[in-house]
């Protein structure tokens, strides 16, 4: 059994469509889709009528919720700007759209076999608001995972990409697909890393294991999608691209 992992996506439908192509040649039995799909970037519609084509399943990430419930806008950010873009995202989705956002569901769990299995969510299993981070203390994980168990959980949400053993659990973030950060947490505007990442876990013969991938994308082509579109503020999306990688 294989899985792909996908997150944050992020109205990203060119880095979507180079992910797709990768994941095609790995022979996956499934994909999955941890949540943000729409939002931020220029291709909302795009993408959420793709990932309903292809009937990705779908978890209920803190931007898929905003787009179903404006109103719950004001507790996460009260920012003009997101606000402005949020609503541009539901004015750029149709009814069909709205529709399969309002299939996803908080948790997704897959059973390997009688005694392991994959709990997936977008923050945390208690809220997609949650970030798990490499540096988050064993006590404030124990406390954000207490209730729910399983041989390895998955999340997104922080856009950084994480294989982390806790406990005897295996941890495990795919990145974001349409918005990998350079680092979380981050200062003033996100850097975006010039690349698309997600993830395959695979169960054989009782053997489990994780592949983190990251895919080359046209970083041209990329801006471009948003120069073609009305994304509200898209030279700030542009320029929070980096060119290349910054090594320290």
């Amino acid at each position: 059994m294989r899985i792909a992992l996908l997150s944050d996506i992020h109205g990203n439908m060119v880095s979507l469509n180079a992910v797709w192509q990768d994941l095609e040649r790995q022979e996956v039995d499934q994909v999955i889709s941890l949540g943000d799909v729409a939002t931020l970037g220029p291709q909302p519609r795009e993408v959420v009528s793709f990932l309903r084509e292809k009937q990705v399943a779908g978890i209920m990430g803190n931007h898929d919720e905003f787009l179903l419930n404006p109103d719950s806008l004001h507790t996460y950010m009260d920012a003009p700007w997101f606000s402005e873009s949020i609503n541009w995202t539901i004015s750029e989705l149709r009814p069909d759209d709205l529709r399969f956002l309002r299939t996803f569901t908080p948790l997704y769990r897959h059973s390997f076999d009688d005694k392991n299995s994959m709990l997936c969510f977008h923050g945390s299993p208690n809220t997609n608001t949650d970030m798990l981070l490499a540096t988050t203390t064993p006590a404030d994980l124990k406390e954000k995972l207490r209730g729910y168990r399983a041989t390895i959980m998955v999340g997104g949400h922080t856009h950084i990409q994480m294989f982390r053993q806790h406990n005897g659990l295996i941890l495990l973030n795919p990145g974001s697909v349409g918005m990998p950060f350079e680092q979380m947490p981050f200062a003033g505007a996100p850097r975006v890393l010039p690349q698309a990442e997600y993830a395959i876990v695979s169960w054989q013969d009782g053997v489990l294991s994780a592949e983190l991938r990251r895919v080359p994308i046209d970083l041209t082509i990329v801006k471009q999608a948003a120069l073609d579109s009305n994304l509200p503020e898209y030279e700030d999306w542009i320029r929070n691209w980096l060119d290349k990688w910054e090594l320290l």
